[in-house]
C-alpha cells in the first residue's frame, strides 16, 4: 500500500515535494518520482511485495509506460506469468511492473483482469495520457482536481489543461492551486439524508473522486472519464429473474463452491512480505475469515506464512456498554487458538482524539462508529502491517435489518406468498424488534427527530431538489446499489484512512469480484432463506466458528456504545452547539438544534446519528476552514486557584490618569450554584496574599501599596442561583424573534439568543421589552445608541448568555446580573479584613480599600458594586482593556496594587 499524487499538463517539483511530505504516513518505506515538463508523478510507499525490487515508479521495457500505484494486485502472478508468454520481460517481482506490461498488452482491458485493490497512476508517454484508474470497489481512494476550469458541472468531462490528483484530499486543497470551498450540496446530502462517498463530488468544492471501476483520461487538453468494466451491470442482470425464482433451491454443490471461492479469495489476500494480522468484531463475517486464516495457517499453505507461528486478532469491547461484542470475541478465542489484542475506547478518549479522527478522515463519517476501527488499527501497527478485515460482506449478504424489509417487498411484489409467509414466521424474532421499536414512535415513548427541523431554513430551500430513494422492493438490486454507492463506499473511505494513519494496511477478503459474481449467480435463496440472512456463508461455514456466532441475529460490527458516549459528554455537545462558530453556520438552526439536544438527553430515544453528523460538520468545518484549527477539540483541565496570566494580548499593568496599576490575575476553581461566594472567594484571597507580597513586581515594599479586589459580576450571579441552562429556559415566539435583531459580537452573546432575550422578558415583561426595542432600533437609525438599556434598566444590561470557550457551566448557561453586588462587595471585603490571618501579618491590612464586582468585557466595563472608596469611573477604566479572562484562563478575579 502506498500514496501516490501528481500534476498534469504542468510542472512544479516543489509542490510534488511538499505533497511528499502530506504523504508520509502513507508510505513511509521510501518515495520515487517521475518528473517532466508534462507530467509528474509521485509515490510513497509502504513495503509489502518486493520490498527490494518494488520501489516506483515502474517502467516497461522501453520506459514508454510510467506507473505508480496503491494497493495490491492478488492475481499478479498468473497475470504476470500470462505476459510473459506473451513476450513480455520482467526486471522485478513486484505487482506493480505487472500494471505497466498489462496496460501495454490488454490497454484498459488491463484493469477488469486485476483482482484486488488499486488506485492507478499510468503516464503513457508516446500519447501523453495521463490514466487514473480506481478499483471494482473502490477500495482504495483517488481525488482529483481539474484546474483552470471554470465548470461547476457534477460530472467533470470536456476541456481542461490541467489536472493535480492524490491518495488524499489535504494534498490537493493544501496545494495553493485550489479555491478551498465547503461543497454546500453534499452537505446537505449528508445532513438531511444520512449518506456521503455516493457521487463523485466530495465535501470540498472543486475536489472529486474517481468512482469505483472507473478511469479518468487526460490526454491533451481533453479529459474524460470511462467504466473500465462490467462488474456493475452484470450483478444487476442477477436482480432480474422470473416470478417465483425464490423458490429454487440451493445445493449442496453451490454451497461448497462457494466455501472455495471464499478461502481462495482469503488466501490470495494473505500474500505478503510483512506479519499479518486479522480484525476480530466477534461477527460472524470477521469469525469466518480468523477461523479459515488459522486452517491455513494449520495445513500450512504458503501464503499463510505471513501470519507466523499464531495469528494475531484485535477487537475493540466496550465493557458494561448496550453493544458489546466482548463475550462473541472469547467464545472465538475459546474455540480458535489465538493471540488477541482487545482496545477499550472510551468516550474522554474519543473527545481528546476527535480533532486528530475528523482531520484523518477528511469528510464527515455517517456515525461515530469508525473511531472504534481507529483505535483497533491504532493498536494493530504494533504488532502488524497489513489487516484482514470483514468489510463488504454486509452489503453482498444482506447484513443489516432493511433488507429484509427490501426482501419482503419483493416477495410481495413477485406475489411468492410461500416464500413470504415463510420468511415472515422465521423471522418474527427479528421482525418483534422492528415493530416495537415502530410501536413506541408513533406512541411517543420513544422520541425520534427529523433532520431537516434542525436545518436553517433558507439553506435547506436552495437544495430542497435534492432526493435519495434506494430500492426498496429488489433485494439484489438495493444491495448493487450499497455495494457501489449507497454504503460500501464510504465505509471503504474509513477503513482506508484509520489504516493508512498508522500506516497500517486493510485488506477485505470478502471484496473478491470472482466471490461476488459467483454469489449473485445463485438464487436469492443463497442471500436469504428460512428468515437468515447471510445463509449461504452461515450454512457453507458450520462448524468453523463458534455455533453461538453463527447464529447471531444482531449486528454491530466495529462500533462504538454510541448512545451512551454522547450523553456521558452532553456537555461537551452543549457546548459546541452554542458555540458562536455553530451559531454562525449557514447549515444550522441553532435554536432547533439547543431544544432537540435538550429532548434527547430528557427522552427515550437513541436518534444518536443525526447529533452525530450535526458534531462533526462543525468540528470538520473547524478543523478545515476555520482561522484556528487547535479550537476543533474542547476540554482543557480545570485548575485550582492560582495566580493566573492575563487575557491573551493583555498585560498586567496599565496607567491611568498617571497613577500605575499592577493586577494580579487570580485563577479559581469552578463557581457552582449555591456557593458561599464571599467566604469562598474571600478565603482563597487570604492564601494567595502572602506569595503575591513576595513577588518581584513589587519591588517596592509591600505595605506601601494600596489595593483592592476585584471580581467579575458573573461568578457572583452563578453562585446566587441567577445563572439557568439553557434548556432550562422555555423560549417563546417574541424571544425567539426580537434576539434577531440584536448584533452578536465576539466579546458576549448578551440579548442575541432566544435566552438571554427571554430572560430579559421574564424580567422587564414583555410590553417594555417590546418597546425598548423599537426606540433602540429606531434611535440607531439617526445614529443614537444605548437607548434600548437606558430604557430597559441596568438589570438587563447585566444579562448575559454563553460564550464560545467558557468553562462548563458558562458555556451552556444565560444569566442575570447579581443580586445586590454592593452588598457582596461590602460583605467580602468585611471578611477579608476580619480574618485573623491577615489583621496578625506584616501586610498591613490597613493598606486594603475594599472590593469592586464588574461587568466587563472588550465592549465596555460597568462598575455594579463598590467597597473600596474608589471612584467607579476610574476603576472602570483600569479594567478598560479587560484583562480578566473567564474562558480556559479561568481568571474573573483580580487582586490591584496602586503603584
Amino acid at each position: 500500500m502506498c500514496g501516490i499524487a501528481g500534476l498534469y499538463g504542468f510542472r512544479d517539483d516543489s509542490l510534488i515535494k511538499k505533497i511528499s511530505e502530506q504523504l508520509l504516513h502513507r508510505g513511509p518505506d521510501g518515495e520515487g518520482y517521475y518528473l517532466s515538463d508534462q507530467v509528474s508523478l509521485l509515490n510513497r510507499r509502504l513495503a509489502i511485495i518486493d520490498r527490494k525490487g518494488g520501489d516506483q515508479p515502474i517502467f516497461n521495457e522501453d520506459k514508454t509506460v510510467a506507473v505508480v500505484y496503491n494497493g495490491e494486485i492478488y492475481n499478479f502472478r498468473r497475470l504476470r506469468s500470462e505476459l510473459q508468454k506473451a513476450g513480455h520481460k520482467f526486471r522485478t517481482n513486484s505487482d506493480t511492473e505487472v500494471i505497466a506490461h498489462g496496460y501495454e498488452e490488454w490497454d484498459y482491458r488491463c484493469f477488469d483482469k486485476f483482482n484486488g485493490m488499486f488506485a492507478v497512476a499510468l503516464y503513457d508517454l508516446k500519447k501523453n495520457k495521463l490514466i487514473l484508474a480506481r478499483d471494482h470497489f473502490g477500495i482504495k481512494p483517488l481525488y482529483y482536481s481539474v484546474l483552470n476550469s471554470s465548470s461547476e458541472n457534477r460530472n467533470i468531462s470536456g476541456n481542461a489543461a490541467q489536472v493535480i490528483f492524490s491518495s488524499e484530499i489535504k494534498p490537493l486543497i493544501n496545494s495553493g492551486l485550489i479555491v478551498k470551498k465547503p461543497n454546500d450540496r453534499i452537505i446537505y446530502r449528508y445532513l438531511r439524508y444520512r449518506i456521503h462517498d455516493d457521487q463523485r463530488e466530495t465535501f470540498f468544492q472543486g475536489v472529486y473522486r474517481v468512482m469505483p471501476g472507473e478511469i479518468l483520461e487526460a490526454i491533451n487538453k481533453n479529459i474524460e472519464t470511462k467504466s473500465f468494466t462490467n462488474l456493475r451491470a452484470d450483478l444487476l442482470k442477477a436482480s432480474v429473474h422470473p416470478q417465483g425464482g425464490q423458490a429454487r433451491k440451493l445445493t449442496k454443490n453451490q454451497i461448497d463452491v462457494f466455501r472455495k471461492k471464499l478461502i481462495e479469495a482469503i488466501k490470495l489476500r494473505l500474500i505478503s512480505e510483512v506479519p499479518v494480522g486479522t480484525c476480530l468484531s466477534g461477527g460472524i463475517d470477521s469469525s469466518v475469515i480468523v477461523s479459515i486464516v488459522n486452517k491455513l495457517l494449520k495445513d500450512k499453505v504458503t501464503e499463510a506464512e505471513s501470519v507466523g507461528k499464531i495469528q494475531n486478532t484485535f477487537s475493540a469491547v466496550f465493557p458494561g456498554n448496550s453493544n458489546d461484542e466482548e463475550k462473541y470475541v472469547n467464545q472465538v478465542l475459546k474455540f480458535i487458538s489465538l493471540k488477541n489484542y482487545k482496545v477499550k475506547p472510551n468516550s474522554e478518549e474519543f473527545f481528546r482524539d476527535l480533532a486528530d479522527f475528523v482531520k484523518i478522515q477528511e469528510e464527515p463519517t455517517i456515525s461515530t462508529g469508525p473511531y472504534a476501527q481507529y483505535k483497533v488499527m491504532q493498536q494493530a501497527s504494533k504488532h502488524v502491517t497489513v489487516l484482514l478485515d470483514g468489510q463488504g460482506a454486509d452489503e453482498m449478504l444482506a447484513g443489516y435489518m432493511p433488507y429484509y424489509f427490501v426482501y419482503l417487498n419483493q416477495l410481495v411484489k413477485e406475489k411468492d406468498w410461500l416464500i413470504l409467509i415463510k420468511t415472515i414466521a422465521k423471522s418474527l424474532d427479528i421482525l418483534g424488534y422492528y415493530f416495537i421499536y415502530l410501536f413506541q414512535l408513533v406512541t411517543g415513548i420513544r422520541k425520534s427527530f427529523r433532520a431537516g427541523d434542525l436545518l436553517n431554513r433558507e439553506y435547506s430551500r436552495k437544495f430542497s431538489q435534492e432526493e435519495y430513494q434506494p430500492t426498496d422492493d429488489n433485494l439484489k438490486k438495493r444491495l448493487v446499489e450499497d455495494i457501489f454507492i449507497n454504503s460500501l463506499p464510504a465505509l471503504l473511505r474509513y477503513e482506508d484512512k484509520n489504516g493508512m494513519r498508522f500506516s497500517l494496511e486493510g485488506r477485505v477478503p470478502f471484496l473478491d469480484f470472482n466471490l461476488l459474481k459467483y454469489l449473485f449467480s445463485l438464487p436469492d435463496g443463497a442471500i436469504f432463506k428460512n428468515g437468515w440472512n447471510k445463509y449461504i456463508l452461515r450454512k457453507s461455514t458450520g462448524g468453523l466458528i463458534p455455533k453461538k456466532c453463527t447464529l447471531r441475529r444482531n449486528k454491530i460490527g466495529f462500533t462504538t456504545p454510541e448512545y451512551e458516549w454522547l450523553r456521558q459528554m452532553k456537555d461537551k455537545i452543549y457546548s459546541i452547539f452554542l458555540s458562536d462558530s455553530f451559531a454562525g453556520r449557514k447549515y444550522f438552526n441553532q435554536t432547533a438544534v439547543v431544544k432537540a439536544w435538550q429532548k434527547f438527553n430528557d427522552s427515550n430515544s437513541d436518534d444518536t446519528m443525526l447529533f452525530w453528523r450535526l458534531i462533526n460538520l462543525e468540528i470538520w468545518l473547524r478543523v478545515f476552514f476555520d482561522s484556528d484549527p487547535r479550537k476543533a477539540s474542547e476540554g482543557k483541565d480545570q485548575k485550582a486557584f492560582d495566580i493566573g496570566s492575563p487575557n491573551k494580548g493583555k498585560k498586567l499593568e496599565t496607567e491611568v490618569k498617571g497613577g500605575k496599576y499592577l493586577r494580579f490575575l487570580i485563577r479559581t476553581e469552578v463557581i457552582k450554584k449555591g456557593d458561599d461566594i464571599v467566604y469562598k472567594l474571600s478565603k482563597k484571597i487570604v492564601s494567595l496574599l502572602p506569595g503575591i507580597i513576595e513577588s518581584p513586581l513589587l519591588y517596592s515594599p509591600p505595605y506601601q501599596r494600596k489595593f483592592f479586589l476585584v471580581v467579575s459580576e458573573k461568578i457572583v450571579a452563578i453562585a446566587q442561583g441567577r445563572s439557568y441552562f439553557l434548556w432550562d429556559i422555555k423560549c417563546g415566539f417574541w424571544s425567539n424573534l426580537l434576539s434577531k435583531f440584536v448584533k452578536k459580537t465576539p466579546y458576549g452573546i448578551g440579548l442575541g439568543s432566544p435566552w438571554t432575550m427571554q430572560l430579559t422578558i421574564n424580567e422587564i415583561g414583555l410590553a417594555r421589552t417590546v418597546l425598548a426595542a423599537a426606540v433602540g432600533k429606531t434611535a440607531q437609525v439617526f445614529g443614537i445608541k444605548g437607548l434600548f438599556y437606558r430604557l430597559a434598566g441596568s438589570d438587563v444590561a447585566a444579562i448575559d448568555g454563553p460564550t464560545e470557550y467558557s468553562l462548563y457551566p458558562s458555556n451552556v448557561s444565560a444569566k442575570l446580573g447579581p443580586k445586590n453586588p454592593q452588598l457582596v462587595a461590602e460583605n467580602i471585603k468585611l471578611q477579608i479584613t476580619n480574618d485573623k490571618s491577615i489583621s496578625n501579618s506584616k501586610l498591613q491590612i490597613a493598606y486594603f480599600l475594599g472590593v469592586v464586582i464588574i461587568d466587563a468585557n472588550d465592549l465596555g466595563q460597568k462598575v455594579l458594586g463598590n467597597s473600596t472608596g474608589l471612584d467607579n469611573k476610574l476603576v472602570e477604566k483600569v479594567f478598560s482593556d479587560n484583562p480578566m479572562g473567564q474562558a480556559d484562563e479561568q481568571t474573573p478575579m483580580a487582586l490591584v496594587f496602586i503603584k
